[in-house]
């Protein structure tokens, strides 16, 4: 499957962003979905993740009651919605996809996704 991430940009802190990840290539609704964050340093970290069939979700602590990831697999596509933005939230974000049994556990570990989109840069300002 190949990953574009887009939807990036500059915002004030407080301010929101939506990031889109467009698959192609094979059978979106085989893969569990993943965002991941790089910020400038720093390694990379777990952002939230998907179930194939979008009806289970994950996220780390600090992007909780803030973020939400949702897909819609009849378009092949991947969200991540983001309010209440902090300057700490600056990073580049990447969408992952990890090939998974229904009902297998969501994946925090970005060793275990086997495709990566080329990442959307985020910057929130204060």
């Amino acid at each position: 499957v190949q990953l574009q991430a887009s939807g990036g940009g500059l915002v004030q802190a407080g301010g929101s962003l939506r990031l889109s990840c467009a698959a192609s290539g094979t059978s979106f609704n085989m893969f569990g979905m993943g965002w991941f964050r790089q910020a400038a340093g720093k390694e990379r970290e777990f952002v939230a993740a998907i179930s194939r069939g979008g009806g289970t979700t994950s996220y780390e602590g600090s992007v909780k009651g803030r973020f939400t990831v949702s897909r819609d697999n009849g378009k092949r596509m991947l969200y991540l919605q983001m309010n209440s933005l902090k300057p700490e939230d600056t990073a580049i974000y990447y969408c992952a996809a990890k090939r998974m049994i229904m009902t297998a556990p969501l994946e925090s570990r970005h060793e275990e996704y086997n495709y990566w989109g080329q990442g959307t840069q985020v910057t929130v300002s204060s």
